[in-house]
């Protein structure tokens, strides 16, 4: 456990002195406002206001989702350019611990997209964006994204064998949005998807991120927000069970630096 806590604490730390002076891991955090607008213009322009409290989240989520799998990509692709990231599968600290805590750094970063949009929505409507529930939208926003951290876990794993992770991150992002519901409602889509919309964590978080900015009462908050932490755990044991199996094999072929 000692060890565990040292890996995460390092990963963390090593991660958030890497993006001081590198404004390419704040990206995400360039687009979310601008995302923010255009939502809300479209919102506004066909006379839906009552849609604002969307058009804010959703930016929120894209940057959210954007950054953590960047970082998946990034660390991996930019480890295996400098020619360290053998020197980190070799490292005493387990690279899977390390790993996390580098993803988890970037999530903790990425929450600053949430205040970003709200304060944008505030500017374009005049008033601020309600939250009717603060205690549940807090509470999900911070389950989210320790879900994602761990969806973000699985995807470096397989980014170990890719050649180029930047392929996948760019096939990657609007299937997402559309199975999570990041800007339309699972209960809008076609029949079909629904099944494997319920599989994504975000579909569970975004649903219940609007309730908690409406107004009435917020149905099974705590089965909700369990859901997501379930799908999260379920994210960081498979990532851990891929990585493990992954670097066995690249350490037998000898293939790490070009998977």
């Amino acid at each position: 456990m000692r060890g565990l806590a040292l890996g995460l604490t390092t990963g963390f730390g090593s991660q958030l002195r890497r993006m001081r002076g590198n404004p390419d891991w704040f990206l995400a955090l360039f687009t979310a406002p601008l995302l923010t607008v255009v939502f809300l213009a479209i919102f506004q322009a066909g006379g839906r206001d009552d849609l604002a409290p969307y058009g804010v989240l959703a930016p929120a989520l894209i940057a959210l989702w954007g950054m953590a799998l960047q970082t998946a990509g990034e660390l991996i692709s930019r480890e295996r350019d400098n020619g360290s990231l053998e020197l980190l599968v070799a490292a005493p600290a387990s690279f899977g611990t390390v790993l996390t805590g580098r993803i988890l750094a970037v999530t903790t970063v990425s929450l600053l997209a949430f205040v970003e949009s709200w304060l944008v929505g505030m500017l374009m409507t005049g008033v601020p964006i309600a939250v009717e529930h603060p205690l549940v939208f807090t509470v999900t926003i911070l389950c989210t994204a320790i879900a994602m951290a761990g969806t973000a876990t699985v995807m470096a794993s397989v980014f170990v064998l890719a050649r180029s992770a930047r392929t996948f991150q760019n096939a990657l992002s609007y299937p997402f949005f559309l199975l999570g519901g990041v800007a339309v409602p699972v209960d809008l889509l076609p029949q079909w998807l629904h099944p494997p919309a319920r599989l994504v964590f975000l579909s569970w978080s975004s649903d219940l991120l609007r309730d908690a900015l409406t107004a009435g009462p917020v149905s099974a908050p705590a089965l909700r927000i369990g859901v997501v932490l379930a799908l999260g755990a379920a994210g960081f044991l498979l990532g851990s069970f891929l990585l493990d199996r992954i670097l066995r094999r690249v350490r037998t072929t000898g293939s790490l630096a070009h998977a």
